[in-house]
């Protein structure tokens, strides 16, 4: 196993037994030396290291630089895995094949959020490290687990390429019809890192969407869907987070900025397309998102309160971004939107790729063939 040497993170700082299960941190380093660092605990990303337009190293991650921080985060789904079921579900109950699943926990105002308090952000996940670049992370999820149904068997790999792309595949099964909608909840810092940490007010935004879904006063989908046209949420031409963010706009005062779902544009249900992409100018660091997903949420850091982070840093509000990809909140409550209904025999699979670099324009540059040939999990 690698250790870290541009991160400034400790392996033994991170080893611990926690639910009966060893904590561990694992490196993946690529051949310019470039390094992501996880923990087991969540799936937790912890550090990003990648070059600016100067070639200075930043970690562009959000999180903490020891086990204890990790588990007991102000911010408990700080650049985690998320499960069973990112985002909220309305009063924390749903129905599916005329059962009533009212158990889920209430852990965002009336709301259930990305899947209660013991979800798979808190979870210590079996992992195994393949190689320099591989992680493969695997959970098993009780039936009645947080109140959903069914054993699901989750893996996830995390890939880290030549190109600093942060490959992201998921997989999993059930034994009984249940829901699942996950993702990885990255607080993304391109900037780098700091103390404060920069807010994203002048990041340049792209969002490849045309339509995006508004929410009620508790950040419930309205049963409508609305096109970006417009309005503060049209990110078809780049330019800075900061311009509409508090616009006097209904859907921004609902999100206390964006804490929305951009549905992305795509010739195909399923395919791996171009999603989103950041530009920080100062740095000249930018990242690209591409997924599988039907829809990405875009998060920024609204409610942060300047908790202290890894190495000395402090994450004051909005000084990070989420770009979540799954599918739309509430779902099971949502026919309109896409479903998120797994079934025995059928397998929930997921791609979603991060890719950094220091390109300022709109245009995507392209994924590598190591992630558009060969998947992490066969």
């Amino acid at each position: 196993m690698k250790v870290s040497k541009l991160s400034g993170l400790k392996r033994e700082d991170f080893q611990s037994t926690i639910q009966g299960k060893q904590t561990d941190l694992f490196t993946l380093v690529n051949k310019h030396g470039h390094e992501v660092c996880i923990t087991n605990y969540g799936g937790a990303l912890v550090a990003i290291m990648v070059p600016d337009k100067n070639g200075k190293f930043a970690n562009v991650i959000q999180g903490h630089d020891n086990i204890q921080d990790v588990v007991n985060s102000p911010e408990p789904f700080l650049s985690t895995l998320i499960g069973r079921y990112g985002n909220r579900i309305c009063k924390g109950k749903f129905q599916l094949d005329g059962e009533v699943f009212d158990k889920l926990a209430i852990n965002n105002g009336p709301n259930h959020l990305h899947g209660g308090p013991t979800g798979f952000h808190a979870r210590v996940w079996d992992a195994e490290q393949k190689d320099d670049s591989t992680l493969i992370l695997h959970y098993l999820s009780k039936d009645g687990e947080e109140g959903f149904p069914g054993n699901l068997d989750v893996t996830v790999g995390y890939r880290w390429t030549d190109d600093d792309e942060l490959v992201i595949e998921y997989k999993a099964y059930t034994d009984k019809p249940t829901i699942v909608n996950l993702t990885n909840h990255g607080f993304f810092s391109i900037a780098g890192i700091a103390n404060p940490t920069p807010d994203i007010m002048d990041l340049q935004c792209y969002i490849n969407a045309d339509l995006y879904v508004p929410i009620d006063e508790v950040c419930i989908p309205t049963g409508e869907i609305l096109k970006v046209a417009g309005t503060p949420f049209d990110f078809t031409t780049m330019h800075a987070i900061g311009d509409m963010i508090d616009a006097d706009h209904e859907q921004t005062r609902n999100g206390a900025g964006y804490d929305h779902s951009f549905l992305v544009n795509k010739a195909e249900f399923g395919e791996l397309s171009y999603a989103a992409k950041i530009y920080e100018p100062n740095s000249g660091r930018s990242m690209e998102v591409y997924t599988t997903e039907p829809a990405v949420q875009v998060y920024t850091d609204n409610w942060a309160t300047g908790y202290p982070g890894q190495c000395g840093s402090t994450f004051p509000r909005r000084s990070g971004i989420c770009f979540e990809a799954q599918h739309a909140p509430d779902t099971p409550n949502q026919t309109h939107l896409p479903s998120c209904v797994l079934r025995p025999g059928e397998k929930y699979w997921q791609l979603t790729v991060y890719k950094f670099g220091t390109d300022s324009s709109q245009k995507e540059s392209g994924l590598s063939s190591v992630v558009t040939g060969k998947r992490i999990l066969d």
